[in-house]
């Protein structure tokens, strides 16, 4: 079983029906609808499956294959998928039907469903890619059928904010590639041997404390997140992105960021991650406050849910750089968890909008009323963002601050505040919307359809499944973070504190 290239198929999949859906004509627009939902559907699958084959104890790579691409400069298309990961890849496969399938695509079937299959493509390759430069051309893939979504099928400020967003993460990526190339180059004069691979990098003596390369890596995945000061781009993205654009935005795209921090910058370079966390630590938390409060003024319903984002993804960027196995776990899990309920979000404020062509809070009263499975779902999945316990953010969250205050105790105790400020601006904008009296325009507010309900369906699922139960994701991830934390111990001076114990009498 374990012969068969599960991690190349989930890549050759999508692409492959991105190739198909780029080559039909135009006009059979039923055609391309197939497409993509085989295409995606079919990737969703595998996904699962590679979780149901995937073995819990096993801290390495699994279901790894490597084969030579460019001997001489020592590329390789290098796979293997962790803890770390998996949950991020079943999380691409999930959203991607879901993405494809929820909005009303009203112009250019065609491309915009090969945008979307390329786009699934390159998301799963920058998870599973165990060699650098193979990460690279994933990481860099993906901003074009991004920028090509923004700017073909988004609102009045498209042209903009695609722009602003290629601009940004390309300006990050740059430094990524100096990084990269850098620490290659110290490799090979070190050993003679010229290799992209994550594992033989990871050994070259005198970089695991060098700040300017993990500096280097930081800027890269610092945008991508993103990170305050470097969040700009991320509001005006995800308020003119079409609805599937900002669904796989937020639910996966932003992931790349705090996955390459994990995978890469903390890999590579421990000691340096370790003597520089206090400087990531405070932007994390000045991100998470900063993102609350502004989330909190914002008068367009999607806006609001974009700034939340700045927020929910400083919590998470917390939890890595407190070097705790509980906070790294936490982290983990609140990538996934993030990657369920935003998405769900922005899916339901797209809906409205194509209901009342408005997302002005001021604009928007009593949808409940006139739309009670709208409202009772939105209040869900609101609860679920908010970090209500039985959902799961609660989890996530809840990890990720008894794993910080141990190491990072004054950030953790100021960030807190910001778990207080999302249960303001999130459950002041639901009140807002959808209760009251509805006005004469929101009283024709049509519910929910049959196939929107059955298109959100899996999310809230996934909202309660891991309130209650997050146990089988938390024992495939637990392996994973612990032999991190124990690489980061071995090439640094960090040790992880003991956890307390019972005073002996």
């Amino acid at each position: 079983m374990s012969s068969f290239p599960y991690l190349t198929a989930a890549i050759g999949v999508p692409f492959v029906a991105g190739v198909i859906a780029a080559l039909l004509p135009r006009a059979r627009e039923e055609a391309i609808r197939f497409v993509g939902l085989i295409g995606t559907v079919a990737t969703a699958t595998l996904t699962i499956f590679i979780a149901i084959v995937f073995d819990k104890g096993d801290v390495g790579y699994q279901l790894a294959s490597k084969h030579e691409w460019v001997k001489s400069l020592g590329i390789s298309w290098s796979l293997g998928i962790d803890g770390i990961s998996l949950w991020l890849v079943v999380l691409t496969g999930v959203l991607f039907p879901i993405a494809l399938l929820g909005p009303t695509v009203h112009k250019d079937l065609k491309a915009y469903t090969a945008w979307l299959l390329l786009l699934e493509a390159g998301c799963i390759g920058s998870f599973v890619a165990r060699d650098l430069f193979l990460f690279f051309v994933f990481f860099e893939i993906v901003l074009v059928p991004m920028y090509f979504l923004i700017s073909g099928w988004g609102y009045a400020n498209r042209q903009y904010a695609s722009l602003k967003f290629f601009v940004y993460t390309l300006a990050g990526s740059a430094f990524l590639l100096v990084g990269i190339l850098v620490l290659v180059s110290i490799h090979a004069n070190q050993t003679g041997q010229v290799t992209f691979d994550i594992t033989e990098l990871a050994q070259t003596n005198g970089v695991a404390g060098s700040r300017l390369l993990f500096t280097a890596f930081m800027l890269a995945f610092a945008v991508k997140v993103p990170i305050f000061p470097f969040h700009t781009w991320l509001p005006d993205a995800h308020t003119e992105a079409p609805t599937a654009g900002s669904v796989i935005l937020a639910g996966v795209m932003l992931k790349l960021g705090t996955y390459g921090i994990l995978r890469f910058a903390i890999f590579l370079f421990p000691q340096a991650a370790r003597d520089m966390a206090p400087l990531w630590l405070t932007l994390a938390v000045i991100g998470m406050i900063y993102g609350a409060v502004v989330a909190t003024m914002q008068t367009d319903l999607k806006r609001l849910v974009a700034y939340s984002s700045v927020a929910h993804l400083g919590f998470i960027v917390l939890g890595l750089f407190a070097f705790t196995t509980n906070s790294m776990q936490g982290a983990v899990l609140q990538m996934v968890n993030h990657g369920i309920s935003t998405p769900a979000l922005f899916l339901l404020v797209g809906w409205l909008y194509e209901r009342r062509h408005t997302r002005e809070i001021s604009e928007l009263r009593g949808i409940w009323k006139v739309a009670p499975v709208m409202g009772g779902t939105f209040l869900l999945v609101t609860f679920a963002s908010i970090g209500l316990p039985g959902l799961n953010g609660f989890v996530g969250e809840f990890l990720v601050l008894i794993g910080s205050y141990r190491t990072a105790f004054g950030w953790t105790v100021v960030g807190t505040t910001a778990v207080i400020l999302a249960a303001l601006y999130m459950l002041w904008a639901f009140q807002r919307v959808f209760q009251g009296e509805p006005d004469e325009a929101n009283a024709a507010t049509s519910d929910l359809t049959w196939r929107e309900r059955g298109v959100i369906f899996p999310l809230l699922v996934l909202i309660v499944a891991l309130g209650v139960y997050p146990k089988p994701v938390l024992e495939r991830i637990e392996p994973s973070t612990n032999a991190l934390i124990k690489q980061v111990e071995e090439r640094s001076d960090y040790r992880q504190p003991a956890l307390p114990t019972e005073a002996k009498p």
